[in-house]
């Protein structure tokens, strides 16, 4: 038997962070339950299906009733919200290793157009969007910003490294500071490291000209299998919808799920 996409654990987690429905008017149809709702949320991010195209045996509605619940969540600040439980969670079982993060950033086709695309210069100037991410030592997401394709790497890295949330779980000062920062050498800029050094922060960034290829990968190769686990999440392959905020709800989702997968690994 398959196990079901909305576990008894996550629920347990997503449960007390979903805003309290409002009132029906008298005679309208009942209300898809909230985790009926998230499990064809989850079934649209893993396989990429059309909304339309949500089975109904699933039992969680009507696709415009899960993307409207996707969107009423996300404008609620659900999503971003689950992402920093859980990463408290995994503070408080000390599953992050704050001794380096990594940064990088990768691009991804926009069909459909929308805010926050950008003509890509990888991609013959089609629209695309880019995804800038930060992990910690284990290739866990710590935050991440969407931007147009063409967007250099560089431009929001104060506001990516300042993205990452005040993380508690334990005793004293919540922490939301890495001890040092690998970056390639795209992010080879003195404004980058002066960023860091401001924030306490090491730069281990590559420098142009100096530093061989061969070396940027020893502790950069976690982030690039966090955005293979990222695009394992079918629905984020490439972006269909028009609305950054849509997208945001969906990465902010699957950044959430792979910290709870970690923090399964306790157990």
């Amino acid at each position: 038997m398959a196990s079901p996409l909305v576990s008894d654990a996550l629920w347990s987690i997503v449960e007390p962070l979903l805003p309290a429905a409002g009132p029906k008017p008298k005679g309208g149809r009942p209300r898809v339950a909230d985790r009926a709702a998230l499990s064809g949320i989850l079934f649209v991010l893993r396989t990429g299906i059309q909304w339309e195209m949500l089975p109904l045996e699933m039992g969680c509605g009507s696709g415009i009733t899960c993307w409207r619940r996707l969107r009423d969540w996300q404008e609620a600040g659900v999503w971003d919200a689950l992402h920093r439980e859980l990463l408290r969670r995994l503070r408080a079982a000390d599953k992050i290793d704050w001794s380096r993060a990594c940064v990088d950033s990768a691009s991804l086709a926009a069909k459909k157009g929308g805010d926050k695309t950008g003509p890509n210069p990888t991609d013959r100037g089609r629209l695309g969007t880019k995804r800038h991410l930060i992990t910690d030592a284990n290739g866990l997401p710590l935050a991440f910003i969407l931007t147009g394709a063409n967007t250099h790497d560089s431009m929001p890295f104060e506001e990516l490294i300042d993205r990452i949330p005040p993380i508690s779980g334990k005793p004293g000062r919540a922490r939301r500071r890495p001890d040092k920062l690998h970056a390639d050498k795209a992010y080879d800029h003195r404004r980058c490291r002066l960023a860091c050094r401001r924030r306490r922060i090491t730069p281990r960034i590559a420098r142009r000209g100096v530093e061989i290829s061969q070396k940027l990968g020893r502790h950069r190769w976690v982030i690039e299998r966090t955005f293979a686990w990222i695009n394992r999440f079918r629905r984020l392959v490439t972006r269909y919808e028009r609305k950054s905020d849509i997208h945001h709800a969906f990465t902010a989702l699957a950044c959430s799920l792979i910290c709870f997968n970690r923090l399964q690994e306790e157990f």
